[in-house]
C-alpha cells in the first residue's frame, strides 16, 4: 500500500537527519513536491518549431504550450556544456569553469571543465529534499581525461546527484550506432528484434526514461520525481528514419531566404514577437539561396528535410516520456520545463552542408554533385550530415547569426514553454521576462520547497546567480528580476543591462572560411523596442555603449571570464594525456571508448602500431585496433584469419592492406608502419603492413585526415565499438587473445597541430 502524505513526510524528514548525520544537511521536506521533467533539446533555435513558427510540425510542444506558457524572451550561453552546467548549478558558465565545451578546456580557472563542488547540481539539492532523480541522454559535463574507465567519476551524472544515469557523456553520437553509458559502464543500445532499420536512439532515450517513471511511481508512487531529459537531437548528425523524413519532402525547397520570411509572419501571428519587431538582415559571410547551383540546392534540400524529420521524431518522443506521467495519473501534478535549444541553431555544418560532417571539421568540403546521386542515404545509418549554415541562420529567425556567437541573438535567444496543470491557469499565454538558463535552476527548487543549502556534503557553496521566476507562472505582469547578464564564447561577447545589449564578435565563424581576424566595432542595441536586434545605433549612442562596455569588464571580471580566448580547436586539453600526446602507449585488452582527447593522437605523425596476439586452434578473426568509424579513422583486424589494416578517409577514399596467408595458431606479432610525408596537415603517408616480421603488404596514402577522426565514435581494443571502419560488421570482437598493443609515436608534423 502506499504511504499516506503525513506518513511519508516523516519517512522523508527522517531520512534527511539521517543524512545530516551523515554530513549531510537535514531539510524540512514540504508536502505535494511536483514531479519535475525537465527537456532539453540540443542546438535548436528559435525559429524550428511549430510552437515559435517553424512549418515543422511539433505537437508535443504544441500541447504544452497550449496547456502551459511559452516564455519568448530565455537565454542560453552559445554553447552546449557552459549551458548544460548554467542550467544544473544555477551559476554562470565561467564562474564554474564551463568557458567553452569540454573538448576545448584549457588549464585555469572558468576554462578547465572542472564543475567545482561549490557549485553542488540541482539533482543533488533535490535528492536532499526528498525526489528521485535520473538522467537520460547527453551530458557533456565531464573533463575529457575524465571520461575513460580509470575515471575519477565525480563529474558523472550518477555522483552529481543522479541516481539514475543512462545516455552518452560526451558531445555528439550516433543515432544508429550510439555510444552509451549506464551509470559509469559502457552499454550498447538494445534494438528490438525486426527494428534494426528504423530504430534509433531518439526512441531508445524515450524507452528508458518511461521505464524509470514507471518503476518510481510502482515502487514508490508518492516520491516525487525529477527526471532531466536530453536527447543528442537535434544535434549532428542529422540521423532519423526515412518514415520521419518523407513527409517533408520538397517542402524546403524554396530555401532559406523564404523561409525567413515565411516564419517571421508565422510568428507574428502566434504572438512569440511582437508586431513590431524587424527581420534581420543575412550577413555576408551566408550565401544567398538563389546563388546556390541546381546541385547545391537539392542536397541542401534534402539535409533540411532530414533536420525536420530529425525535430519532429524528437517532438513525438519526448510526448511519449510525458505521456508516462498521464499513465500513472500524475500529469497534473507535474512540472514539465521545455527548453527547446542549449544554443542557437547549429552554424557548423560548412556553407553547403555535408553527408559526413567530419568533413566539415576538418575543413574537407563536400561536392555537391557527388552528393546528388545519393540523396536518399542522407539521414540513414550510412550517413552523418549536417545542414548548410544559411538552413541554421534560418532557423534562428527572427534574430542574426546562431551557435557559438553569443554577441547576438541568433546563438543565445531559445524558446522554453512551461506548464504546470496544478498551478498554471493563463494557459496558452506568453511571457516576456528577460530569463537566463541560470534562473531555471532557483525556479524549480522554489517549485519544490527547497531551499539552497550553504553547505553540499561539507563543501561551502558559492554564491546562485540565478534569479527564480517561479511568480511569472501565475502572473504575466511579474516583475523583471534579471536586469543585467554577460555573454562570452571564443571571444564573443554581450553585456545585457535594463533593456540595452551591447555586443562585439571576435570575428570567428564555425565554418572554415570567412574567418577575421580583426574583430569588427562594438554593436548596440535597443531591445526595449528593438526585439530582433535589427538596428546597431552604437553611432548615436557612444556614452552608453562605453557605460555597458565598463560593465562587461566587471561582469566578466567577477565570474572568470578573464583573460578571454578566442581559439577554438586550438586549445589544448588538460593533461592526461599531456598536449600532443605520449610518444609511448601500451594498451590491454578491453580498453575501450577512448573519445578523441584520450585517444593516441596519430594523426599528422609517423606512427608504430604493434599488436602481440595469440591465435587459437580453431583460427581468429576480428578487430585489434580500432580508432574512428563510418567517418574516418583506421583500424587492425583479422578477417577469415588473415592480418589487415584499414585505413578510412572520410569514405572518399578507403585503402586496404591484407595479408595473404592465414595465421598458424600460435603467437603473432603484427606491426603496422605509417610514415607520415610531413609538411603540414593532412599530407600523404606509406603504410607498411609486417606480420612477425615479414612484410605483407604497402599502400601509398594520397591525403589523410587533417585534424581529428571523429567526434561521435571512440578508440578501442579487442573490438570497433560504433560504427565499422572497414569492411566488417562492427563490434567485430575478436576471437582470438590480445597479450597488448604498442602505439608509438614520432613528433607531430611542422603545422600539423592536434585537434
Amino acid at each position: 500500500m502506499p504511504l499516506r502524505p503525513v506518513l511519508l513526510r516523516a519517512v522523508l524528514v527522517a531520512v534527511s537527519l539521517i543524512a545530516a548525520a551523515g554530513g549531510l544537511e537535514a531539510q524540512e521536506v514540504p508536502l505535494r513536491q511536483p514531479n519535475v521533467l525537465l527537456v532539453l533539446i540540443d542546438d535548436g533555435g528559435y525559429a524550428q518549431t511549430s510552437t515559435f513558427g517553424a512549418p515543422i510540425p511539433t505537437p508535443t510542444l504544441d500541447r504544452l504550450a497550449a496547456t502551459g506558457l511559452r516564455y519568448t524572451r530565455f537565454h542560453v550561453t552559445s554553447l552546449c556544456s557552459p549551458t548544460r552546467a548554467a542550467l544544473m548549478t544555477g551559476r554562470n558558465n565561467h564562474a564554474v569553469n564551463m568557458g567553452s565545451i569540454t573538448n576545448w578546456s584549457v588549464d585555469r580557472p572558468g576554462y578547465n571543465a572542472s564543475i567545482p563542488a561549490s557549485a553542488a547540481m540541482l539533482p543533488e539539492i533535490l535528492r536532499r529534499g526528498g525526489y528521485a532523480t535520473a538522467a537520460v541522454g547527453k551530458w557533456h559535463l565531464i573533463p575529457d581525461p575524465e571520461t575513460t574507465a580509470a575515471g575519477p567519476f565525480d563529474h558523472w551524472p550518477t555522483r552529481q546527484g543522479f541516481d539514475y544515469y543512462y545516455g552518452f557523456i560526451g558531445g555528439e553520437t550516433d543515432q544508429w550506432h550510439p555510444d552509451l553509458h549506464e551509470g559509469t559502464s559502457p552499454t550498447r543500445m538494445q534494438v528490438p528484434p525486426g527494428r534494426d532499420d528504423d530504430y534509433t536512439l531518439n526512441e531508445d532515450l524515450a524507452e528508458r526514461a518511461r521505464s524509470w517513471i514507471f518503476r518510481q511511481k510502482s515502487l514508490a508512487p508518492d516520491r516525487p520525481v525529477f527526471m532531466y531529459l536530453a536527447p543528442g537531437a537535434v544535434h549532428a548528425p542529422l540521423q532519423v528514419p526515412e518514415r520521419w523524413i518523407a513527409p517533408f519532402k520538397g517542402r524546403f525547397d524554396m530555401g532559406w531566404d523564404a523561409y525567413r520570411t515565411q516564419v517571421f509572419e508565422r510568428q507574428k501571428a502566434l504572438g512569440v514577437i511582437p508586431q513590431d519587431a524587424e527581420l534581420t538582415s543575412r550577413p555576408p559571410e551566408i550565401p544567398a539561396w538563389q546563388s546556390l547551383s541546381a546541385d547545391e540546392k537539392a542536397v541542401a534540400a534534402r539535409l533540411m528535410e532530414v533536420f525536420a524529420g530529425f525535430m519532429a521524431q524528437t517532438d513525438h518522443e519526448i510526448g511519449r516520456v510525458i505521456d508516462a506521467f498521464r499513465q500513472v495519473g500524475q500529469l497534473d501534478d507535474t512540472m514539465i520545463v521545455f527548453i527547446a535549444g542549449d544554443n542557437g541553431a547549429s552554424l557548423e555544418g560548412s556553407l553547403t552542408g555535408t553527408a559526413n560532417v567530419m568533413e566539415a571539421v576538418n575543413g574537407v568540403p563536400t561536392p555537391a554533385a557527388d552528393l546528388v546521386a545519393r540523396l536518399s542515404e542522407i539521414g540513414g545509418p550510412r550517413s552523418n550530415p549536417h545542414y548548410p549554415v544559411g538552413w541554421a541562420w534560418a532557423g534562428n529567425t527572427p534574430f542574426p547569426w546562431g551557435k557559438r556567437i553569443s554577441s547576438h541573438l541568433g546563438g543565445t535567444r531559445d524558446p522554453m514553454v512551461i506548464t504546470w496543470p496544478r498551478r498554471i491557469t493563463d494557459v496558452g499565454a506568453t511571457r516576456a521576462q528577460y530569463l537566463h538558463v541560470i534562473d531555471v535552476y532557483p525556479t524549480i527548487l522554489e517549485a519544490a520547497g527547497i531551499a539552497q543549502p550553504p553547505s553540499v556534503n561539507g563543501v561551502v557553496q558559492q554564491k546562485v546567480d540565478g534569479l527564480s521566476f517561479l511568480e511569472t507562472l501565475a502572473r504575466a505582469d511579474a516583475p523583471e528580476r534579471r536586469t543585467t547578464q554577460y555573454y562570452e564564447m571564443h571571444a564573443n561577447r554581450a553585456i545585457y543591462h535594463e533593456g540595452w545589449l551591447a555586443g562585439q564578435r571576435s570575428g570567428f565563424v564555425p565554418w572554415p572560411s570567412g574567418n577575421s581576424k580583426t574583430p569588427p566595432a562594438w554593436e548596440l542595441y535597443d531591445l526595449s523596442r528593438d526585439f530582433s536586434q535589427a538596428r546597431d545605433i552604437a553611432g548615436a549612442h557612444p556614452q552608453k555603449l562605453a557605460d555597458l562596455q565598463r560593465l562587461f569588464d566587471e561582469e566578466a571580471a567577477k565570474n572568470l571570464v578573464l583573460p578571454m580566448d578566442a581559439r577554438v580547436a586550438e586549445r589544448q586539453h588538460v593533461a592526461p594525456p599531456p598536449p600532443g600526446g605520449r610518444p609511448f602507449y601500451t594498451f590491454y585488452p578491453g580498453t575501450n571508448y577512448l573519445a578523441n582527447a584520450n585517444a593516441p593522437p596519430t594523426v599528422n605523425r609517423s606512427h608504430t602500431i604493434t599488436a602481440y596476439i595469440d591465435v587459437p586452434e580453431r583460427g581468429a578473426e576480428g578487430v585489434i585496433v580500432a580508432d574512428g568509424g563510418l567517418s574516418s579513422g583506421y583500424t587492425l583486424y583479422l578477417t577469415d584469419g588473415r592480418p589487415a589494416y584499414t585505413y578510412n578517409y572520410f569514405r572518399r577514399d578507403v585503402t586496404t592492406i591484407a595479408g595473404t596467408d592465414r595465421l598458424p595458431p600460435g603467437k603473432a606479432q603484427i606491426q603496422v608502419q605509417f610514415a607520415y610525408d610531413g609538411g603540414g596537415r593532412g599530407q600523404g603517408a606509406t603504410v607498411t603492413l609486417r606480420v612477425n616480421g615479414a612484410t605483407a603488404g604497402t599502400a601509398r596514402l594520397r591525403q589523410t585526415v587533417p585534424a581529428v577522426y571523429t567526434y561521435d565514435e571512440t578508440f578501442g581494443v579487442g573490438e570497433d565499438t560504433s560504427t565499422p571502419v572497414g569492411p566488417y560488421a562492427a563490434p567485430f570482437a575478436f576471437t582470438g587473445t590480445i597479450d597488448r598493443v604498442e602505439i608509438h609515436l614520432a613528433p607531430a608534423a611542422d603545422g600539423a597541430r592536434r585537434q
